[in-house]
C-alpha cells in the first residue's frame, strides 16, 4: 500500500538564500553579493554532536554568514529513537523525516550537514553502552572519514567528553569520538582502506562548546571562571538582509518540528564560549582561525584569484550584479587551472553559482510525471533563459545517468526563454528512489552502508539529472540540474517535487501487525499499486506451512500507471501460539516484487519516498480481551489505535471538543496518546469531565507525558508528578509488587516471560511522587541504578479506575510485543468488584 502520511504545517522565508523543500534558489542581489565574499574565504569549522537539534544553530550561523566559512554540523544520527510530535511515524520513518528537518536548517543557517551510520537507538544513560550498541570502531571510523572528507581546520564539540554519566550517552560518545579522532586522522595507518578517496588531513585545533546548562544553571554559568576561554560576539545584525544571526538561529532551530523545536528569535549583544581542548591555541584569543591561512594563497597558484575576487568584491553593482561576469569568468577559468582536490571542486560548484545569479541563468529539467520505472523512457521540458545583456550560449545538455549528449547550439538572448523537450531511456538497472542508508539490512546500532563514498551523505542519492553546456563569453560551462517534478496548486501556487525511481508494482498489507487470539481465521487485505500502465501478474501471501492461506495466488492487471487494487487472503493460524512474517509478493513475468511504498509527506520538508518490505508480524496469541468499546484522545501521535482493533476492540478517535459527557457515555474505557497533556491544549478543561467519566464506573489509561510543560497540573485525579525517570535497558528484569492485583491476572496471567522481546525501552518518564492512592504494579531498573517503581500505577477512584503508565506501549504495540497486548487488555479490563447488597438486621 502506498501510505502516505501528511500534516499542513507552516513554512516561511527568511532573508537568507534558501530553497523551501526542492524549489529553486532564487538568490537577491545582496545574497549574491555574500556569496561571492564567501568565495574569497578558504577556512572550514565542523561541528560535532550527536543528534538532529543538538547542533547550536546560533554559532553555525555565525560561522557561515559573519565569519563566511564553509561550516558543516556533524550528526552522528539521524534521531530515529526520539519521538514525534506531528505524526505516528517512529523509528526509521522518523529518521527520515530528521534529516529533512537537518537539512532545511541548513539551508536556513548557511551550513552543510553530515552524519555517520550510527543508529539513534532510544536514551542510553552512558557512553560504555552507547559505544558497545553502536559499534565504536565503525563510528569512528566515519568520523575519521567525515574529517578527511571535509577537512576542517577547526572543530567545535557540542558536548563535554570528560562527563559521562551525566548526560545522555549518545551525547558524551559524539564528544569522546570527536576528541579520539584528533590524534587518528592524520595518520595513513588508520583506516587506510580511506585513503583510496581521500587523503590524511590534521585539523588545527579542536574546542568544546559550553553553555549554561553544562553548568546547572545561568547563575552558575555567570559566575564561573572564561578568562581562558575563546569568546565569540556572536549578536550580529546583518543589515544587508535585516536579520539578527539569533533571528536566522531560531528560524534554522524551528525546522525542528517533530520534537516541537520551535524558536523565536532575539536581537542585541549575545556571547558564545569555547574552550580549546586539543590543538594549538590561538594568539589571538577570539579569532578561531588564528594562525590559519584562510586566503587562496593556501592553494597552490591560488593567489591570483583571491586577488581577482577581492577586485569583484570591491566592484560589485548592487543594481546590476550581472556587471560582474566578466570577471567572474575569468576567474571560474583561473580556478579550473589549479593543481588542487579539494577548494578547486568545492569553489568551482559556488562560483557557478555565483555566475548563474548575477546573470538571472534560469536552467530547468521537469519531468511530465513524477514517478518513472527502471526500463523506461520519461519525457523532460527543459527551460533555459538568460536575463542579463552577457552573451551566452546554449550549446548541448547532457542526461543522467545514460550520459547521452543532444546538441543545442541555441542563443540565449537577453530575457528569451528557450524550451525543448528531451526524452532520456532510463537504466534498466537504475535503482529505485529511497534513502540510501536504509537499502541494506540494519542492526540495533547501526546501519549498513557499504559503499564507502556514501557514507555520510545526507540525503536521498538521486541520479537522473541533466547537464546544461552553457557558453559564456567564450567558456564553456556545465551546470547541472537534478531532474524535478512540478504542478499548479489552485491554493499553493506551483509546487515542486524529485522525480522518484519506483518499482513495477508495489505490495502492502494494511495492518502491521496481525493478531490472532484463537484459531479462527481472518481475512487479510493486501493492496496492489502499479508502478507504471498495463501491469498484469498473481499476487500471492507467503507464511509458513503452519499456517493456512486461500487461495494460493490472485491474478491482477492494473491498467493504469497509480492505480491500486486490494485483494484478500483468508489466513488460518496454527493451534499453537506462533510469531511469523507474512510476505506479499506480486509476480511479473517471472520477476518478484515484494516492496512497500511509503510516502513521508509534511510541508516542512522534501516529501519522502521509502521503500519497505511488503510484510506484516502474524501473532497466534493466548490474549484474553474484557470490554470493547474504546475512546482514544490523540496526543502527539501514534499508533495505538490500530493496534487495539488488532485485539478486537472497537476504538473511536475523539477530538477534545468532543469529550463531553453525553459522548463519552457509550464507552468503557478512554485512553489518552502519547504525550497528549504536553501537546493537546483543550485538556485542561476537560479534566472533570474525564474524572467524572471514571468516578461513574469507566477506565481512563493515561500513557507517557514528558516532565516539561503540561497544559495543566492535575492530569490525574489524585496527586501524581511525572519525572525523567525511565528504564532505557528494554530487557531490564521486572520484579511484580502487586502480584494478586488484577492488573496482573485477568483476564490474562501476566508473567516475566510477557516483558521478553520489547524493544529500544520498557517505558520513560516514570512519576516519582504519587498519592496513596495509587498501586505501583511493576518495579524494574537500569544496571546500577535504583528500583523505578513508576512505570504502572493503577487507583482506583469512585467505581473506575484511573491508570496512569509510562510504559512504551506506543513502541512495542506496533512492533508486535505479544506480552506489550497481553498486559494492556488486563489494563483495559479493570473492573472494580461489585459490592453485595447489604441485608436489613434481623431483630
Amino acid at each position: 500500500m502506498r501510505k502516505i502520511q501528511l500534516q499542513i504545517l507552516f513554512f516561511f522565508l527568511t532573508g537568507i538564500s534558501i530553497s523551501f523543500a526542492q524549489q529553486p534558489q532564487k538568490p537577491s542581489s545582496v545574497e549574491i553579493y555574500n556569496q561571492i565574499k564567501k568565495l574569497n574565504f578558504l577556512g572550514s569549522v565542523l561541528y560535532v554532536a550527536a543528534h538532529p537539534d543538538d547542533e547550536n544553530t546560533r554559532l553555525i550561523s555565525y560561522m557561515a554568514n559573519e565569519i563566511n566559512a564553509r561550516t558543516g554540523y556533524l550528526s552522528l544520527t539521524r534521531g530515529d529513537g526520539g519521538q514525534n510530535l506531528i505524526g505516528p511515524q517512529l523509528r526509521e520513518l522518523l529518521g527520515v523525516i530528521r534529516t529533512q528537518e537537518l537539512i532545511e536548517a541548513r539551508k536556513i543557517d548557511g551550513g552543510e550537514q553530515f552524519f555517520s551510520r550510527a543508529n539513534d537507538f532510544g536514551f542510553s544513560k552512558n557512553p560504555d553502552e552507547t559505544l558497545q550498541i553502536w559499534d565504536k570502531d565503525k563510528v569512528l571510523a566515519d568520523v575519521v572519514w567525515t574529517i578527511r572528507k571535509f577537512q576542517p581546520d577547526v572543530i567545535i564539540n557540542r558536548f563535554d567528553h570528560r562527563s559521562p554519566g551525566t548526560t545522555h550517552g549518545h551525547h558524551t560518545s559524539s564528544a569522546m569520538l570527536s576528541v579520539e579522532s584528533f590524534k587518528l586522522t592524520n595518520d595513513p595507518k588508520i583506516y587506510p582502506e580511506q585513503l583510496k578517496y581521500v587523503k590524511p588531513w590534521q585539523v588545527k585545533r579542536q574546542f568544546f562548546n559550553p553553555s549554561w546548562w553544562f553548568y546547572g544553571s545561568q547563575e552558575k554559568f555567570d559566575a564561573a571562571n572564561k578568562s581562558k576561554f575563546t569568546r565569540l560576539e556572536t549578536g550580529v545584525y546583518y543589515t544587508g538582509i535585516g536579520k539578527s544571526n539569533q533571528e536566522i538561529a531560531a528560524l534554522s532551530r524551528s525546522r525542528h518540528q517533530s520534537q516541537g523545536f520551535g524558536s523565536t528569535g532575539a536581537r542585541g549583544e549575545e556571547t558564545e564560549y569555547l574552550e580549546l581542548i586539543n590543538g594549538e591555541s590561538p594568539i589571538e584569543r577570539d579569532n578561531l582561525f588564528d594562525g590559519i591561512d584562510t586566503s587562496w594563497n593556501r592553494v597552490k597558484n591560488g593567489k591570483p584569484v583571491g586577488d581577482l575576487i577581492s577586485k569583484i568584491i570591491s566592484k560589485y553593482d548592487f543594481t546590476n550584479p550581472s556587471a560582474s561576469i566578466p570577471d567572474l569568468i575569468k576567474a571560474y577559468t583561473m580556478i579550473q587551472a589549479l593543481d588542487d582536490d579539494h577548494w578547486k571542486p568545492l569553489k568551482t560548484a559556488a562560483i557557478k553559482n555565483i555566475i548563474a545569479s548575477c546573470s538571472g541563468l534560469y536552467l530547468e529539467a521537469v519531468a511530465s510525471e513524477q514517478e518513472a520505472t527502471p526500463g523506461s523512457t520519461i519525457k523532460l521540458s527543459l527551460e533555459a533563459i538568460n536575463r542579463c545583456s552577457t552573451e551566452m550560449q546554449l550549446t548541448s545538455v547532457t542526461s543522467l545517468p545514460d550520459n547521452k549528449t543532444t546538441i543545442q547550439n541555441s542563443v540565449l538572448k537577453n530575457n528569451n526563454n528557450q524550451k525543448s523537450i528531451l526524452q532520456i531511456q532510463l537504466p534498466e538497472n537504475l535503482e529505485y528512489t529511497q534513502p540510501y542508508w536504509l537499502k541494506e539490512k540494519a542492526s540495533v546500532g547501526m546501519y549498513t552502508v557499504s559503499n564507502q563514498e556514501n557514507i555520510g551523505i545526507p540525503d536521498i542519492i538521486r541520479e537522473v539529472k541533466v547537464v546544461f553546456n552553457v557558453k559564456i563569453n567564450g567558456v564553456e560551462i556545465p551546470f547541472e540540474r537534478t531532474v524535478v517534478y512540478k504542478y499548479n496548486d489552485g491554493v499553493k501556487g506551483e509546487m515542486y517535487n524529485f522525480l522518484d525511481i519506483v518499482p513495477e508494482v508495489t505490495t502492502s498489507i494494511s495492518e502491521k501487525v496481525l493478531i490472532f487470539k484463537d484459531t479462527k481465521s481472518k481475512m487479510i487485505p493486501v493492496k496492489v499499486r502499479a508502478g507504471k500502465n498495463a501491469i498484469t501478474g498473481n499476487l500471492q501471501l507467503d507464511l509458513p506451512k503452519s499456517w493456512v492461506v486461500s487461495p494460493k495466488q490472485i491474478p491482477f492487471s492494473l491498467t493504469k500507471k497509480g492505480s491500486e487494487q486490494t485483494f484478500y487472503f483468508e489466513v488460518t493460524p496454527p493451534v499453537n501460539q506462533e510469531e511469523t512474517v507474512a510476505k506479499a509478493v506480486a509476480i511479473v513475468d517471472n520477476k518478484r516484487f515484494d516492496k512497500d511504498e511509503t510516502i513521508i509527506d509534511y510541508s516542512h520538508i522534501t516529501k519522502q519516498m521509502v521503500l519497505k518490505p511488503g510484510e506484516s508480524k502474524c501473532i497466534r496469541i493466548d490474549l484474553k480481551t474484557s470490554g470493547d468499546v474504546i475512546a482514544y484522545i490523540m496526543g502527539a501521535g501514534d499508533e495505538v489505535p490500530e493496534s487495539l482493533a488488532q485485539m478486537g476492540y472497537k476504538v473511536t478517535i475523539l477530538k477534545p471538543e468532543e469529550i463531553t459527557p453525553e459522548r463519552l457515555d457509550s464507552f468503557s474505557t478512554v485512553i489518552t496518546g502519547v504525550r497528549a497533556y504536553n501537546t493537546v491544549n483543550a485538556l485542561a478543561n476537560k479534566q472533570k469531565v474525564l474524572f467524572d467519566f471514571v468516578k461513574g464506573g469507566k477506565n481512563m489509561i493515561v500513557q507517557y507525558n514528558t516532565s516539561g510543560k503540561m497544559v495543566t497540573d492535575q492530569i490525574a485525579p489524585y496527586s501524581l508528578k511525572v519525572s525523567n525517570d525511565r528504564v532505557t535497558e528494554e530487557n531490564a528484569k521486572v520484579t511484580f509488587l502487586a502480584p494478586n492485583h488484577p492488573v496482573l491476572n485477568t483476564p490474562n496471567k501476566i508473567s516475566e516471560n510477557d516483558f521478553k522481546g520489547w524493544t529500544q525501552e520498557q517505558g520513560l518518564y516514570y512519576p516519582d511522587q504519587y498519592d496513596a492512592a495509587f498501586t505501583p504494579i511493576i518495579s524494574s531498573h537500569d544496571k546500577g541504578e535504583s528500583a523505578k517503581d513508576g512505570a504502572l500505577l493503577v487507583a482506583p477512584y469512585g467505581k473506575g479506575y484511573y491508570i496512569y503508565t509510562g510504559l512504551s506501549f506506543f513502541r512495542e504495540l506496533p512492533e508486535g510485543v505479544a506480552g506489550a497486548y497481553r498486559l494492556l487488555s488486563n489494563i483495559i479490563s479493570l473492573k472494580q468488584p461489585i459490592e453485595a447488597p447489604k441485608q436489613e438486621l434481623k431483630k
